[in-house]
């Protein structure tokens, strides 16, 4: 199948780059014209636009950083999708918004598959990453090969709406042990312990976690860049709080991790890294958390 992929930010490129390698053929765009350049190395086709990439391909995949980005390029796209094309959704969508683009979609046609993702961009780039779908059945089939080129771990959550909130829920606890570590690591700090052999133990420990094990080595090598800033956190978590307010459920760590993010992003800017929360604590007491041994980058 020909696909196009439309959002090429850090996990949009990595994803349309899997693709690649699997031998589909993609063509792509991005309203930054540059991001497209690796990609077109790769084999890609760059579209002068969204709306004439859409009358190009089969299906098309959008990544996009809002809501409100997301419902004004599926407008714009679907007067010109072929017939029997699908839109499969890759952002982070409030579960009442996938809702609406569905219905959008579905007056034009278009049948929508929502497909958040998890793991982390460095995953993304390998192939590795968990896809989170949700919509029919038949549509998951249908593009089950394209999401085995993209990650390794793959689950239909259910009708459409469902992935939306399990991806706001793994987010949720990803930004709260986020926070745990940061202040973990600075215990090990104040305690006199040796940085790098404190997140070796964490790791072997019942103490450990995903976000330890990477989000923690790019606070320790000082980079923080996990591709993922504070403004997209703020968002997901809003999600999450509206979602324990609709259901019931108090969420006192999520509200904490909440005013964590708030006061970050009055210290550092919503573009900031998502691990710069850590240096909210670096700063008010006047200790870093570096170490030796962590590369700049996850690997």
């Amino acid at each position: 199948m020909h696909y196009g992929y439309i959002g090429l930010g850090n996990l949009g490129a990595a994803c349309a780059g899997c693709l690649l390698k699997a031998g589909f053929q993609v063509t792509v765009y991005d309203l930054n014209p540059a991001l497209a350049d690796p990609l077109i190395a790769q084999g890609a086709t760059l579209a002068t636009s969204a709306e004439a990439l859409a009358g190009q391909v089969d299906h098309v995949l959008t990544c996009l950083p809002s809501p409100a980005v997301s419902e004004r390029v599926l407008r714009n796209i679907l007067p010109h999708m072929k017939p029997g094309a699908n839109w499969l959704e890759m952002s982070t969508l409030g579960r009442d918004e996938v809702l609406k683009l569905a219905a959008i979609a579905s007056q034009a046609g278009v049948r929508m598959m929502e497909l958040p993702v998890t793991g982390g961009v460095h995953l993304a780039y390998q192939g590795k990453i968990t896809m989170l779908a949700g919509g029919d059945r038949d549509l998951f089939d249908l593009h089950h090969g394209a999401m085995q080129a993209m990650g390794d771990r793959i689950f239909h959550m259910g009708p459409l709406g469902s992935s939306s909130i399990i991806k706001v829920i793994t987010n949720m606890l990803a930004f709260i042990h986020l926070k745990a570590t940061s202040e973990a690591l600075m215990l090990a700090k104040r305690g006199g312990l040796d940085l790098a052999q404190a997140w070796h133990a964490i790791q072997a420990s019942s103490g450990n976690s995903f976000v330890h094990e990477t989000e923690g080595a790019l606070i320790l090598n000082g980079s923080y860049d996990i591709a993922f800033n504070i403004d997209l956190a703020l968002k997901d978590l809003s999600f999450a709080l509206g979602f324990g307010k609709e259901f019931g459920v108090p969420l006192d760590l999520a509200s904490m991790t909440n005013q964590t993010y708030i006061a970050a992003k009055a210290a550092y800017g919503g573009e900031a890294q998502s691990p710069m929360i850590a240096k909210l604590l670096e700063d008010l007491l006047g200790i870093d958390l570096r170490a030796p041994g962590f590369p700049a980058r996850l690997e």
